[in-house]
């Protein structure tokens, strides 16, 4: 979480550095439209800048992860990036649009533009002139189409199939807000750092968006299979699904992730691999619980021998670190990781010393046999808990289990405020922040 917290500072500090050294917000003689012309440039500077930042972590660069902490938090970042360009852009709409309504109500008088401004221009200066109407509606209607789509990508309610197909369009709206920048932004500009830097994000934002049109996102992290076992746990509402995948895979550590396709029209869900790597068997597990309209239709969907596509791996919740202890926590259907990498351990032992913890609010006896029989055999310290009957879990009852606790990291999957909690507790009792590692499994 910090290192994304950081780059969502750094990439508009470093942005308006730049734009502090190509320009001012003090412009002499300092009146409302000379101040105007020079927010306008750099309110559209800041908010092209961030969404083409965010275009380019929508290509789900595989290089960036170990730098960013795994793709769910680039996916986080994605996200507070595309709100911060809205807001950015709700404000250089403002001052746009609403100095024109100002100026046709008669509260504001235009300045006449002074005579033979148009003289000694170049001949690409003078076609970037001719653009700036046409420019300025197509950014005005691209900003509008933005902003309905990244308000429904935010809405928690509106269906995940419908998200996957409308999110997409985001990539259109922005081809045309790249346009508009292009064409409205200083010339002067270009020669400078800033326009460097502006230049290799629009090209770089304008190549993300027309894979994301074409569908080519992950294009070469994807591996066909077909569906081998189903596992119903009713009392669960659990599905455990086992593919068997073609050459194409490349292999996975414990505790990734990958995305899956089951049914194009509703799109590529992210799914944690519950299974260890056996080249031998080309086999996946994945674990799925019916929270949601689609994976509420899958014990219905899917069947024996199905073709799906699975595209990864991605994420960085791989378990690697330097302590002699670790505990884990997993929470409801966030137990899903800590299966993966039992079944590497008990394939692989290591030295480790490892307490896991299962707090759940649904009971299944076969379930949790399968799960006890996976501790056992990876040397793992099992800690069941049942909401209702054993109570609920906290950093006290953590501590009180592992009284060497100081030497361990934790790592936690599962409800994202739980896991804010914990992580909460446990700095206040002197955990180093980055002996907390937490898995943020939620892509919008």
């Amino acid at each position: 979480m910090q290192r994304i917290k950081i780059s969502l500072v750094a990439i508009p500090l470093l942005l308006t550095a730049l734009w502090l050294a190509a320009d001012t917000l003090a412009p002499e003689p300092f009146t409302y439209f000379s101040f105007r012309a020079v927010f306008m440039q750099y309110s559209g500077v800041i908010g092209i800048g961030l969404m083409s930042a965010a275009m380019l972590l929508a290509l789900r660069p595989a290089w960036l992860e170990p730098h960013l902490d795994g793709l769910d938090k680039m996916y986080r970042l994605h996200k507070w990036l595309g709100i911060a360009a809205l807001a950015v852009a709700v404000v250089h709409w403002w001052w746009g649009q609403g100095t024109k309504w100002m100026v046709g109500w008669g509260w504001l008088e235009k300045p006449a533009k002074k005579p033979g401004a148009e003289a000694g221009l170049g001949a690409v200066e003078s076609w970037l002139r001719s653009q700036r109407g046409f420019a300025e509606s197509v950014g005005e209607w691209a900003f509008y189409a933005a902003a309905v789509l990244i308000v429904l990508a935010l809405l928690k309610r509106f269906p995940y199939h419908w998200f996957v197909k409308t999110h997409k369009w985001i990539a259109a709206a922005y081809l045309a807000l790249a346009y508009h920048s292009a064409v409205l932004i200083k010339p002067e500009y270009w020669s400078q750092p800033l326009g460097w830097l502006l230049a290799v994000l629009l090209l770089g934002g304008s190549a993300a968006a027309l894979l994301a049109l074409s569908g080519r996102i992950g294009a070469g992290r994807k591996a066909r299979g077909s569906i081998v076992a189903l596992t119903d746990y009713p009392a669960l509402r659990v599905l455990e699904t086992a593919v068997v995948l073609d050459a194409g895979w490349r292999g996975h550590a414990a505790g990734q992730f990958a995305f899956v396709t089951s049914d194009k029209r509703e799109g590529a869900h992210p799914y944690t691999i519950a299974s260890a790597w056996n080249p031998a068997d080309r086999r996946l597990v994945f674990i799925t619980k019916a929270l949601g309209d689609h994976t509420g239709r899958l014990r219905e969907r899917l069947r024996l021998g199905m073709p799906v596509t699975v595209e990864g791996p991605y994420g960085c919740f791989d378990f690697e670190d330097a302590q002699p202890r670790q505990i884990w926590v997993g929470a409801g259907i966030g137990i899903t990781p800590f299966i993966a990498r039992m079944k590497q351990r008990a394939a692989t032992p290591d030295a480790k010393t490892i307490d896991l913890f299962h707090p759940t609010a649904e009971f299944d006896q076969a379930a949790i046999d399968r799960l006890a029989a996976d501790a056992k055999a990876a040397g793992v310290r099992l800690h069941l808990l049942v909401n209702g009957k054993d109570g609920r879990l906290n950093g006290e009852r953590i501590r009180a289990a592992v009284p060497e606790w100081r030497a361990a990291s934790i790592w936690f999957c599962g409800p994202p405020g739980f896991g804010q909690s914990l992580r909460e507790d446990f700095r206040a009792q002197g955990l180093p922040p980055e002996r907390f590692h937490q898995e943020l499994f939620q892509m919008r």
